[in-house]
């Protein structure tokens, strides 16, 4: 695995040197509502065929819709509602779902410079909520986590922005997004204090590649890259400051075939700790496969 980790690492530096040597002129443009939901999370199910150290699964799904408030098409300020949920089943007898990850937020986003542009910068901000909906005791009896019926809730806010370009030479829309997150002590329970990572250091980047033969507007992208990086700032568990199980990391491949509408196919290899509530003691270190919905047009 740590070779896959390394590999990982090496695949991230091609990728950002590639494409930033890539630029070019202008030549598309993109409305706020587009930058918005590019930079939502994405609604997927995957395969019961991960690899890795994860418990056996039927499925993880995400469920993510957005809703977008905003008073009119070319409105520079915009807002999106989400009432996101990640729902796990386990490959076990009945298939239980365990402690779903509740996380309704609601995120704003302000367009600087040319509307007319293809490269942006976006201003954003963001406040949610994260819960398993269960209220036992987190701690069982022996000291451990209670996983099961342990009650897990935080709440948060995210500042950051999100620059947008497009390459000419290879037809695709990217995205690099930066922000904090933190979640202020108070926001949190008190079991989580010391435990729980409240201040964290995001980076994504995003390439949506777009048919070479066309050159229609509202375009279905082919193939999508995502790169996203997690960098743990805060004191817990007495880890030093430059430790590597500060680092969350993932590299997403996403394929979109012709005879598909609003679906495609992804493969994502994970690295860091547990992103399911209370599960967030857990290193992971996962390859996954499954569907993932598209529906952006360029």
């Amino acid at each position: 695995m740590k070779n896959i980790f390394l590999i990982f690492v090496g695949l991230v530096f091609f990728v950002n040197i590639s494409y930033s040597q890539s630029l070019k002129k202008d030549s598309l443009s993109l409305d706020l509502t587009k930058i918005a939901l590019a930079n939502q999370s994405d609604s997927y199910v995957t395969f019961p065929t991960d690899i890795g150290n994860i418990e056996p699964l039927m499925f993880e799904a995400n469920i993510s819709p957005s809703f977008i408030i905003r008073e009119r098409k070319d409105a520079r300020l915009i807002g999106v509602l989400t009432s996101q949920i990640i729902i796990r089943m386990y490959n076990e007898y009945s298939y239980p779902v365990r402690t779903p990850s509740y996380m309704p937020q609601i995120s704003f986003y302000y367009l600087t410079g040319d509307k007319k542009s293809a490269k942006h910068t976006t201003l954003f901000g963001k406040i949610a909520h994260h819960s398993n909906g269960q209220n036992g005791d987190f701690y069982n009896d022996d000291g451990t986590i209670n996983l099961l019926t342990g009650n897990f809730a935080t709440n948060y806010f995210e500042l950051g922005f999100i620059r947008t370009t497009f390459s000419e030479l290879h037809n695709a829309v990217k995205f690099f997004k930066s922000s904090l997150e933190v979640h202020p002590k108070s926001w949190m329970l008190n079991e989580l204090h010391g435990k729980y990572n409240g201040f964290r250091w995001h980076n994504t980047f995003k390439a949506f590649k777009l048919p070479l033969s066309s050159s229609k507007a509202n375009e279905r992208p082919n193939f999508s890259l995502k790169v996203e990086t997690t960098w743990m700032l805060d004191a817990v568990n007495n880890w030093d400051t430059f430790d590597l199980n500060r680092l969350n990391a993932s590299l997403t491949f996403y394929y979109h075939p012709t005879f598909l509408e609003d679906i495609g196919f992804f493969i994502q290899f994970y690295h860091g700790i547990d992103y399911y509530n209370i599960y967030f003691q857990n290193q992971l270190n996962v390859l996954r496969f499954g569907f993932m919905t598209e529906i952006l047009r360029f």
